[in-house]
């Protein structure tokens, strides 16, 4: 065996003996014998392994070349355009190709577009080599040579319509249908040139899952015309990675459509007993209890708000607080939720507490209408929601009236709350969470609220501790630690 044989062995490229052969000549003349050819041949093996990717997600704008496979998903019209000191038209069509990583468009140019138009078609593998850049829409690839692969197989959805499973990173041209799960309010912001954009977002499920969609500009006030349960269409998306998950993004080009359409959505949700603290989770259960809204004054002076509930399942409950926009959300007890994308973080007295914030999705799947009155309940103390064996395999939810609560065969309402309530002159020890950072600050421990005088700078969100005398209704704290 040569030595440009044994170099061509160690190559794992997709290129022929033959090939190689020709571009190790191809090297040595162009060094003009600067190079022998077993240095020749270890240049090209370096620069052919360089070129080489395993899918199309590792396709980045500073490479020089990329070598990869991919299954042809839509052919774009053929395009002419004038260019500067020629008289011959330029030509170049976008074909849209994809792997089981991700999808990239292609950039056909000239002889290579008309040959797209004429030869191409969907569902075609292609082994395609090209330069890739930075392109109005994501990373492009400006085709240098291409051949058919009838060899390979690659597992990739041939459609305009896509589920939410399907959707794959670098796609455009996504038209979606899924029920509205969540909205959020229209935000403003002052891009690099000095002008207003817009942004807004919905949360859309289907029969495969959810996912984030991200409205710019002249289409982010369509975030306000729709409420959670309704069927739309994205027509025209495209895909983008955001801290390492896909969002479905809707430009001045898109569009959202209400339609009529049944689409199912249902939660996968992970069991409440085996949270863990820096978890981010979905969870899924009955509302057992909900707490009034509450506001805060911030740091930085802008008003927050938060409110928290409780929510069981058949294997646990957790305290779950919502902040911001999703207080808002009408949740009593009795009703299903699914909540999506909550964190999982340290509560009070070493208990575990859900923070659903902006990225959380918040779903009420059925409303319970304040439960079962008490007499009703099993003899087991608790009576089974309706439909909740639809996500937490028939465990039983609390019975709730609008005067009480009834959990773990224990009664609360509003006079047992009265009868818990500080005396004024009573020296009592609180201990809560921060809710209100600014004067008063203001506790929380997971079932009722302390007002607390006191100078010392606490943290929103911070659990601390406040000890002196009750007055007026407010703890006037001596210690808060």
């Amino acid at each position: 065996m040569s030595e440009i044989e044994g170099i061509y062995e160690d190559l794992e490229a997709d290129v022929s003996l033959e090939e190689f052969r020709e571009a190790v000549e191809a090297k040595v003349e162009q060094m003009g014998g600067l190079a022998d050819e077993e240095t020749a041949a270890m240049l090209i093996a370096h620069e052919l392994g360089e070129s080489e990717v395993t899918g199309v997600a590792d396709i980045e704008p500073g490479m020089e070349e990329a070598k990869f496979t991919a299954k042809v998903v839509k052919i774009g019209d053929l395009r002419t355009f004038e260019r500067d000191g020629e008289d011959e038209d330029g030509r170049v069509v976008n074909v849209e190709v994809a792997d089981e990583t991700g999808s990239v468009r292609a950039a056909f140019w000239d002889e290579h577009a008309q040959a797209a138009v004429d030869e191409l078609e969907e569902g075609q593998v292609l082994k395609v080599k090209g330069r890739p850049k930075e392109g109005f829409s994501g990373v492009e690839v400006s085709v240098d040579d291409v051949e058919p692969d009838d060899d390979t197989e690659i597992d990739v959805q041939i459609s305009d319509t896509y589920t939410v499973e399907a959707l794959s990173l670098g796609l455009s041209d996504v038209n979606l249908v899924g029920v509205v799960l969540d909205t959020d309010a229209v935000r403003t912001f002052d891009r690099d040139d000095g002008s207003e954009g817009k942004v807004a977002n919905l949360t859309l499920g289907d029969s495969t899952g959810r996912v984030r969609v991200t409205l710019w500009d002249e289409r982010a006030d369509l975030a306000e015309e729709f409420a959670p349960g309704d069927t739309v269409e994205v027509v025209d998306g495209y895909v983008r990675d955001r801290d390492g998950s896909l969002e479905l993004h809707v430009g001045n080009r898109g569009a959202v459509e209400e339609v009529e359409a049944d689409v199912e959505y249902v939660p996968e949700s992970t069991p409440i007993e085996s949270l863990e603290i820096g978890d981010t989770v979905d969870i899924a259960g009955v509302v057992r209890s909900a707490d009034p809204k509450r506001t805060f004054d911030r740091d930085d002076g802008s008003e927050g708000q938060v409110r928290n509930i409780r929510v069981q399942d058949a294997t646990g409950d957790i305290r779950v607080a919502m902040w911001s926009e999703k207080a808002d959300v009408d949740v009593g007890p009795g009703d299903e939720v699914a909540l999506a994308d909550v964190e999982i973080k340290d509560g009070w007295q070493d208990d575990l507490e859900a923070s659903a914030g902006w990225r959380s999705t918040v779903t009420v799947l059925g409303e319970g209408g304040g439960g079962a009155s008490a007499d009703s309940s099993s003899a087991d103390g608790g009576s089974e929601s309706a439909g909740l064996s639809a996500f937490a395999d028939g465990a039983a939810g609390d019975s709730a009236t609008d005067d009480a609560e009834t959990v773990d065969g224990e009664e609360d309402s509003d006079d047992a709350d009265d009868a818990d309530d500080p005396e004024d002159g009573e020296q009592i020890e609180f201990t809560g969470v921060v809710v209100q950072a600014g004067d008063p600050v203001v506790l929380d421990d997971g079932e009722t609220t302390m007002s607390v005088e006191t100078s010392a700078d606490v943290g929103l969100g911070k659990e601390v501790t406040a000890r002196g005398q009750v007055i007026d209704g407010r703890l006037e704290a001596d210690e808060v630690f």
